[in-house]
């Protein structure tokens, strides 16, 4: 029996029916790898999407991911059967952890030849999938494609929001019965934005909040990615401006406060009291007495224990999902509604409340500013410290206003950038705080400059998890995207490092170090431009010349890391 399920026809098949339905709920690119079913479809049935061909199927799903954050609406990747599927699994980990609603497709086998683990390349695609997904079905007659379609959209666009899967058996996907597509369909009801939980009584909560904020003396408002999408970053910005209350963000919240605003106090790691070799966590949340979080998600990776620093707290939780883990975050007071609706509602009625006495946090803000102005030359590599500030200058000098966004890679370097990257906008600083794979940087960065073409990207990756998906530094050039990738290298995965000297006090090389690559030729053998710095001066000029040329740039920049024997308690769960 042939493998190709399908020949020429003029009749629409299930394949047009799909991308039809995508597209009318906002899709308007499909990223992936195609294998044996581009016998039933070529990505071209249906104007208005765009199929972008990556080198590997993670890179698709975490380019839809960040494509999908950042726009707030749907996006696709694809994956062919068997090896494509369990590929694209760590990009739809990312977007379930990370919470981006991504629509991800994969072919499977005929649906006549279905065997799971006996049928050539043939798994069972959705029992794979379903633990780490909203939403998981396999198509099992051809017409209802369009109905599995919207199911997968509502899902993936509910709070938490994160990825639904298709699984389409090549035959019925190339296949004709029952579908007509002058036929009228019901409208694509694709959400404004996410939909979230809304308990009873919530306005009763919400008094008792205002209340607790009228009696604090040192609020603090800690907010997650889940009040970006509810749309709240102004009356974030508004009531936090009138009120004279500090922002604390997570990682991928970073921007809800512009970088240089005095109310913003920055984003949070367990890793900065050992970084920064002083009590960042303690200056941060040790004076305040009410702990505000609006849209905080634990994946996000700020831990309650962080903010349990000093004095006894009150905390209130806002969010669009009922708390999903009381056994670490048992808040005073929690509200179960969208965040806009409680920041409006708490702005009416605060109005006429006094401004609030912030704490100070003056000497964390002094030695962030000794780190970055670190003038001294390292003969053994430059440090991530002065790294990112030299990519926070030159983003300074070619962004916009409220614009531009610094990705960033996985590994210890990252969390130098939760501490020091500048953010003028919401998801101006992109890391993968809950999946947290080797690679995400390539992708995401992709990702981040198709959703914002006009505005400048920064990629810092380290040279363990850029070169475990480096080959698609080609993508990046054939799509000639003006990225400007910065790696950071050691030959060395530096956070298992880390770890290795917190738990033994010592190294065991051959589980962390590397012989060497040279990432200026792996770039230009890609058809990316690229040079080496050693040194700021030499560092600054490539970012510059980078951020001008108007197409992809790659800088390799010698590191290393002065490990601080302590201040990494925050690590401890």
């Amino acid at each position: 029996m042939s493998r190709v399920s399908t020949e020429p026809s003029n009749k629409p098949t299930a394949a047009h029916a799909l991308l039809k339905r995508l597209r009318e709920h906002g899709v308007d690119t499909v990223f992936g790898v195609v294998g044996r079913e581009a016998a039933s479809i070529l990505f071209d049935e249906v104007e208005g999407i765009d199929f972008v061909l990556t080198r590997h199927e993670f890179t698709a799903g975490v380019a839809a991911d960040v494509l999908a954050r950042i726009t707030g609406r749907p996006q696709a990747c694809w994956a062919t059967l068997g090896p494509g599927l369990t590929n694209l699994s760590t990009g739809i980990a990312t977007s379930v952890l990370d919470r981006s609603p991504v629509i991800a497709l994969a072919a499977q086998s005929e649906s006549h030849d279905i065997f799971p683990n006996d049928t050539h390349q043939c798994l069972d695609l959705v029992s794979i999938v379903k633990p780490m997904t909203k939403y998981a079905v396999e198509l099992q007659r051809p017409h209802e494609i369009t109905d599995l379609v919207d199911s997968a959209v509502t899902a993936a666009m509910t709070e938490p929001v994160g990825p639904s899967f298709i699984s389409l058996p090549v035959d019925l996907l190339g296949s004709a019965e029952g579908i007509d597509l002058d036929r009228p369909q019901p409208p694509a009801l694709t959400p404004a934005k996410p939909t979230g939980a809304v308990a009873d009584g919530w306005h009763t909560a919400a008094a008792r909040a205002v209340t607790m904020l009228r009696d604090a003396e040192h609020p603090v408002l800690v907010v997650g990615a889940a009040a970006i999408r509810s749309g709240a970053v102004p009356a974030i910005r508004a009531l936090a401006e009138r009120l004279n209350i500090p922002v604390i963000t997570t990682y991928i919240a970073k921007g809800v406060l512009p970088h240089g605003h005095e109310l913003n106090y920055g984003a949070v790691t367990g890793y900065m009291d050992g970084i920064l070799g002083f009590p960042a966590l303690e200056t941060l949340f040790g004076p305040a007495d009410l702990i505000v979080t609006l849209g905080y998600d634990y994946a996000e990776d700020l831990r309650p224990s962080m903010w349990e620093r000093g004095g006894e707290k009150r905390t209130v939780r806002v969010s669009p999902t009922v708390n999903p883990v009381p056994r670490v975050y048992r808040p005073t007071l929690d509200v179960v509604t969208d965040v806009l609706a409680f920041v409006n509602h708490l702005d009416k009625a605060t109005t006429g409340l006094s401004a609030k006495e912030r704490h100070d946090i003056t000497p964390l803000r002094e030695r962030i500013a000794e780190f970055l102005s670190d003038p001294e030359q390292y003969e053994d590599g430059m440090r991530v410290h002065q790294v990112i500030h030299s990519m926070n200058t030159v983003m300074a000098e070619t962004a916009n206003a409220a614009e531009g966004t610094i990705v960033s890679d996985i590994g210890f370097f990252r969390h130098y950038g939760v501490l020091f990257a500048r953010a003028d906008q919401p998801f101006g600083f992109l890391t993968s705080a809950g999946c947290s794979s080797f690679g995400y940087g390539i992708p995401a960065a992709i990702g981040a400059q198709m959703a914002r073409p006009g505005q400048p990207t920064f990629l810092i990756a380290g040279d363990g998890g850029f070169h475990s998906n480096s080959a698609d530094l080609e993508t990046i050039a054939r799509l000639n995207l003006p990225i400007v990738t910065v790696v950071v290298n050691n030959d060395t995965n530096g956070l298992i490092e880390l770890y290795q000297n917190l738990g033994h006090h010592r190294t065991h090389d051959p589980a962390v170090k590397f012989t060497g690559v040279d990432f200026v030729g792996l770039a230009e053998a890609n058809g990316v431009e690229a040079s080496r710095a050693t040194s700021r001066e030499e560092l600054l000029a490539a970012l510059r010349k980078g951020a001008e040329l108007g197409r992809p740039y790659l800088i390799e920049v010698p590191v290393n890391y002065d490990f601080q024997p302590g201040g990494f308690g925050a690590l401890s769960i």
